[in-house]
């Protein structure tokens, strides 16, 4: 009788016991997390961390109490090994079910990085070193690397001209190749559509008369993003350069003989534009070798769809716009007005 008391009131106690754990397990799932927060705003979780071992890094985040139920609610998920490694952003008092949840999608933290329109190869290199993505010298290897290139099916020395101005989102540790890769697909797609738009009859029917192939039309529009920052003088600028190589002159842009001989920041002299370069338009007839910036989305549009004007020549009004002119006589009259405009404003400045 008494073994039977026993035995009964071990039951009862296991019962108890069982049901007490049961509800410690099952109410922790969904508990708020911990009211205390720790300032850094963000966790990281690195690569080949253990379970238990993300469990403390985020206990000492304060994302979660340092509490074994973690581990157990972890494993009983199914998730051990669906854990991701990276950097997270977690909302306030969230719950241990939402943590693991976040873990398992890896809906990491993505950093921007922003490259402005006009920028040159050596800008985007500066910009992801800045950014701590890499280093700059790494950036110009890869995309001067031929297999790099290659691989994006393009006729090209370096991937200048194919990084598309624009900022795009990345996690923290994401290799230079999936960034390099991510701009030059958006080039690509932005081309594609402003081909298409053109192709529908959006560009005029003498703009037909100059047959550029892709990477031409990349050239060009690096061209002209150089030449204007108004958006309204794109189609204009980008007609004056078209209607030159139809009719066989020159393009005497001076970016292009800056971009050859590095000269960026500093006024050109007559020396330099007699200079030989591959870049220099005022030496060689067309266009040049390739691109010598990274154009948007605007000045690609311009030379796919430029103005229908008989302008052969612009010229500086030195506000940030150009006098555009058909004829040279017209164009050399500008130059003389304008000049004399510019060096009577240096003269009263100089005054003051």
């Amino acid at each position: 009788m008494a073994l039977k008391k026993w035995w009964l009131s071990f039951l009862a106690g296991l019962f108890v016991l069982l049901a007490g754990g049961g509800v410690w397990f099952w109410l922790y799932p969904d508990q708020p997390g911990p009211v205390a927060r720790n300032a850094a705003g963000t966790v990281e979780i690195p690569p080949g961390t253990s379970l238990l071992g993300i469990k403390d890094i985020l206990s000492r985040a304060g994302v979660i109490r340092d509490d074994i139920r973690f581990v157990l609610l972890v494993k009983w998920q199914g998730d051990a090994r669906h854990l991701q490694a990276g950097e997270y952003a977690f909302a306030p008092r969230v719950s241990p079910r939402e943590v693991i949840r976040q873990l398992v999608s890896g809906k990491t933290v993505r950093h921007s990085i922003t490259v402005p329109e006009g920028f040159t190869l050596n800008q985007v290199a500066a910009v992801i070193a800045a950014g701590g993505w890499g280093s700059g010298e790494d950036l110009l290897r890869l995309t001067a690397d031929p297999r790099v290139v290659g691989a994006f099916g393009l006729r090209a020395a370096t991937l200048e001209g194919y990084l598309f101005p624009d900022t795009y989102f990345f996690a923290k540790g994401t290799p230079l190749r999936t960034i390099i890769s991510a701009m030059v697909q958006r080039m690509l797609r932005v081309l594609a559509e402003e081909q298409a738009k053109a192709a529908l009859g959006a560009g005029s029917l003498e703009s037909k008369k100059v047959e550029l192939s892709a990477h031409e039309v990349i050239i060009l529009a690096s061209i002209v993003e150089k030449e204007t920052a108004l958006a309204r003088e794109r189609p204009l600028v980008a007609r004056v350069f078209l209607n030159r190589l139809r009719l066989g002159m020159k393009l005497q842009t001076d970016p292009t003989v800056i971009y050859g001989l590095g000269k960026f920041g500093v006024s050109l002299t007559r020396d330099d534009l007699n200079t030989p370069s591959p870049y220099n338009t005022y030496v060689n007839d067309g266009l040049p070798v390739g691109p010598i910036c990274n154009p948007g989305r605007a000045a690609i549009s311009a030379v796919l769809n430029p103005a229908t004007v008989d302008y052969t020549y612009f010229v500086s009004q030195n506000d940030g716009s150009h006098y555009f002119s058909k004829s040279l006589n017209e164009h050399n009259r500008a130059v003389a007005r304008y000049r004399t405009k510019k060096e009577a404003a240096q003269a009263a400045e100089q005054k003051k």
